[in-house]
């Protein structure tokens, strides 16, 4: 089926000494305007705020008073025929004696794109609107803080240019330069032949490029509408290869139903997590150190920080391209790929509690939270979701109180006495003895492989329901906050020997039942 997709093609810049300050100056101008329009915001808002306040003093209801006063909160339209009109042009209009700031607020901006500016009043908008959004309960997730500035040297160095796509500035310059508008023409590390060739061939357009800056690299997304055959049901290999079950932890990356075969390894159940972050701890603490001992403001202080960005970038792109391999075998390789809807906020709560009831084991819980976020299962979750998408395969999301890790996977015998310290699970009635996560995987692709795809498993980007039909994620009320359900199997309950059960069959006879009605 032929769809039409935007995808985004990341090239390793490598620019020279004057081109690395145009770009440096391109990403400034973009943290200034964002910095200029939240501004305005910010005001209007706080003239909202001066006058509902004033009406509650002289005496109406809170509720009343906000409902009558009306004070609109500029957007990018207006921010930026407000700037077309302070700013002037530096060329032809001199500055008036004693003027500075506010008269001509940024006279370099013919320096830069105006789709810098742009690009940083639409970001604007954009984080006004999910503050507004999560304030309401109308977007999902955690709640979104009030918008703040950026600040130089904590905000990362990045800006957005776009063009008009029947006349392209944006444009490969054979396969190993790009052109950018006000920038030139960039040398680039890796080989552009696959964009340029779908662009040469019709199948591409490119909307826009994204510049930024991590530790000492500069790098360019080019977004690009792609013409593109999305495959809507699996190859024959894949139907062949049937389901797999992925169930994801620290110890182990990610242990499977079925082999997948990683470069210069041969085909295993267990892939094993590399903690990228812990093999660079040494190198890291060492830097962080140095860089605390250093004054502020010093060139001695800004050699020290760009070690350690290097050190946590270096973190950040092993982790990436491990990530990428694994998930691109996965996705190519079967028709299901079944995974578990994972708490992964829960699990990574701090151990401190509170001054009344301090927690217990703080600093071993810090570092268990350290390797869960390590081994990214978000980032595992969002590559699965687009390229099954993309590879013809299926996102299968298993409910999360499914008892993967407690279920025997031959007989469904639950064993609810299994801790996080058995690494084995033993079937008392079968026998069976096997290792606890690789059990939970072949659970999980059973659990996948006996619901249909209006089931509680969730294909693709589907809201994932638990046992009881309801929604997985609490339900959001006003202001961002999330309502809490309480479950009936929560409080204390007496210890029982384990019980021979099979959850898969359970599942599909509940199902029935519903479907049948009173």
């Amino acid at each position: 089926m032929r769809t039409e997709v935007l995808r985004a093609f990341r090239f390793t810049l490598d620019p020279t000494r004057a081109q690395q300050e145009d770009l440096l100056r391109h990403a400034g101008a973009a943290r200034w305007a964002f910095n200029h329009a939240l501004g305005m915001k910010i005001a209007a808002h706080q003239q909202w705020r001066d006058q509902v306040q004033a009406l509650v003093d002289s005496g109406m209801e809170e509720s009343a008073a906000r409902k009558r006063v009306r004070v609109p909160v500029p957007t990018k339209p207006v921010i930026q025929k407000h700037l077309n009109q302070i700013k002037g042009d530096p060329e032809k209009m001199p500055w008036p004696e004693g003027s500075i700031g506010p008269v001509r607020p940024c006279p370099w901006w013919k320096e830069v794109s105006t789709y810098a500016f742009q690009s940083a009043f639409i970001d604007a908008d954009q984080a006004w609107k999910n503050w507004l959004d999560s304030l309401a309960g109308r977007r999902a997730g955690r709640k979104v803080g009030y918008p703040r500035f950026k600040k130089k040297g904590r905000a990362r160095d990045s800006f957005r240019l776009h063009h008009t796509v029947t006349r392209p500035t944006i444009r490969l310059d054979g396969y190993r330069r790009l052109t950018l508008p006000r920038l030139g023409t960039i040398r680039i590390h890796d080989s552009g032949k696959r964009l340029a060739r779908l662009i040469t061939r019709g199948q591409a357009v490119v909307q826009s490029v994204t510049v930024s800056r991590s530790a000492n690299r500069w790098y360019a997304a080019v977004l690009v509408k792609v013409h593109q055959d999305l495959p809507d049901q699996p190859t024959r290999a894949q139907r062949a290869n049937g389901s797999v079950g992925v169930d994801l932890g620290v110890r182990t990356l990610a242990a499977l139903s079925r082999p997948v075969t990683l470069p210069g390894a041969p085909e295993t159940l267990m892939v094993p997590n590399p903690r990228h972050l812990a093999a660079d701890t040494r190198r890291l603490t060492h830097a962080q150190r140095t860089l605390s001992r250093t004054t502020k403001g010093s060139a001695r202080r800004r050699k020290a920080a760009q070690r350690v960005a290097a050190l946590h970038h270096r973190i950040a792109e092993r982790r990436a391209t491990y990530l990428h391999t694994l998930t691109k075998q996965l996705t190519t390789r079967y028709a299901t790929v079944a995974i578990e809807d994972l708490n992964v906020r829960g699990m990574s709560a701090s151990a401190r509690g509170t001054v009344e009831q301090p927690g217990r084991k703080v600093r071993q819980k810090a570092g268990l939270n350290r390797s869960i976020l390590d081994m990214a299962p978000a980032e595992i979750r969002r590559q699965l979701d687009y390229k099954t998408r993309w590879n013809g395969s299926r996102l299968a999301v298993c409910d999360r109180y499914f008892p993967s890790s407690k279920t025997c996977s031959a007989c469904g015998w639950q064993n609810s006495r299994l801790t996080l310290a058995d690494r084995t699970f033993v079937c008392e009635p079968c026998g069976l003895t096997i290792d606890r996560d690789l059990n939970a995987a072949r659970n999980i692709a059973a659990y996948a492989d006996a619901s249909p795809p209006h089931s509680p498993v969730a294909p693709g980007m589907e809201e994932t329901r638990n046992a009881r039909r309801a929604a997985a994620r609490p339900a959001t009320l006003q202001g961002g906050r999330q309502a809490v359900k309480k479950r009936k199997d929560t409080g204390g309950q007496p210890p029982v020997p384990p019980q021979r059960s099979d959850p898969l069959t359970l599942h599909l006879s509940q199902r029935q039942e519903t479907a049948k009605g009173p």
